[in-house]
């Protein structure tokens, strides 16, 4: 794959993901603070080209320094569309990355959310719908920072309840639903 193709890969991952957050995430309030920095245009959305562990972690740490050079980007949705398809291996990232954050010194500074396209919580059937409200259309972690998040929760009313209101919205809508959403924010 010559670099121009590989770029517009690359380009081509991130535009799914933006879809994904203004289709699905945004319009049915998955989050309800996405819809501010959406409107702001301050998510950066990054695909990396890094399919091993190593390589990945590397360039994480690297959005992270990036995220600490400009204020202006709010949180980063960091696309990690090769070497990583399968949930557990996904998983095994996850916990290497936020072990490194620690490492790094970027522990409060930044959290991560977790998206996957197969995502599953425990103890709940791959099919069930809940499990769409973490279903993305490619391994994605998502830096947030943590002083934003603070103060956004500090002003909204019962934060705790988001979680369990997404999981009855899926409930209703099935997963038919979401695939369709997930395949056309795909270009599918």
């Amino acid at each position: 794959m010559t670099d121009k193709n590989q770029g517009d890969a690359l380009s081509l991952y991130a535009e799914h993901t933006q879809n994904w957050v203004e289709r699905v995430i945004m319009k049915y309030n998955i989050c309800p603070f996405a819809r501010r920095e959406v409107e702001r245009r301050s998510i950066r959305y990054i695909a990396t080209d890094a399919k091993k562990m190593k390589r990945v972690l590397e360039a994480l740490i690297k959005e992270c320094q990036l995220l600490d050079a400009d204020p202006e980007i709010e949180m980063t949705l960091f696309i990690i569309p090769k070497g990583f398809e399968g949930f557990y291996a996904y998983l095994d990232l996850v916990d290497l990355a936020e072990r490194l954050l620690i490492t790094e010194g970027y522990e409060g500074v930044y959290q991560l959310a977790t998206f996957h396209p197969d995502y599953c919580f425990e103890g709940e059937p791959m099919e069930d719908p809940s499990n769409y409200t973490n279903r993305s259309p490619y391994p994605t972690l998502h830096i947030i920072r943590e002083a934003s998040m603070a103060q956004v929760l500090a002003s909204y009313k019962n934060p705790e309840a988001i979680p369990e209101r997404n999981i009855q919205f899926a409930q209703r809508r099935g997963s038919d639903f979401f695939e369709k959403i997930l395949a056309g924010c795909m270009g599918k």
